[in-house]
């Protein structure tokens, strides 16, 4: 942060023992490690602060990503499902209606709807 050596550390302790005096040195120099420590914590809250809203954008990218790959799976379901009925539908209401006609042939035999139900 700052490029300050021992020796110039050496030379500010001086300066403020000169211009403070020796009696309220340490309470000017507890009152700055208060201060100083407060700074610190203060931009250790925004730095994770900062963070946290980082990862809840990147959270909020990746639902949305999630999202619209499901409901396009769903899409793709559905749509291998209706074309899969409609190959099998035809063919099991042919075969229906043959059942029927073999039946109205054979005498006693009740004749049945495409749900498989006896017709009256």
């Amino acid at each position: 942060m700052f490029d300050i050596g021992f020796s110039e550390l050496m030379v500010i302790g001086i300066v403020a023992l000169i211009v403070i005096g020796p009696e309220r040195l340490p309470k000017v120099a507890r009152t700055l490690g208060h201060l100083l420590g407060r700074a610190q914590r203060y931009v250790s809250d925004v730095k994770s602060d900062i963070n946290r809203e980082m990862q809840l954008d990147e959270l909020k990218k990746l639902q949305t990503q999630v999202t619209d790959s499901a409901r396009a799976m769903e899409a793709s379901v559905r749509s291998e499902y209706e074309t899969a009925r409609s190959a099998i539908e035809a063919p099991a209401k042919e075969a229906v209606a043959e059942l029927n006609e073999t039946a109205k042939l054979a005498e006693g035999l009740p004749t049945i709807d495409t749900t498989g139900k006896p017709l009256a």
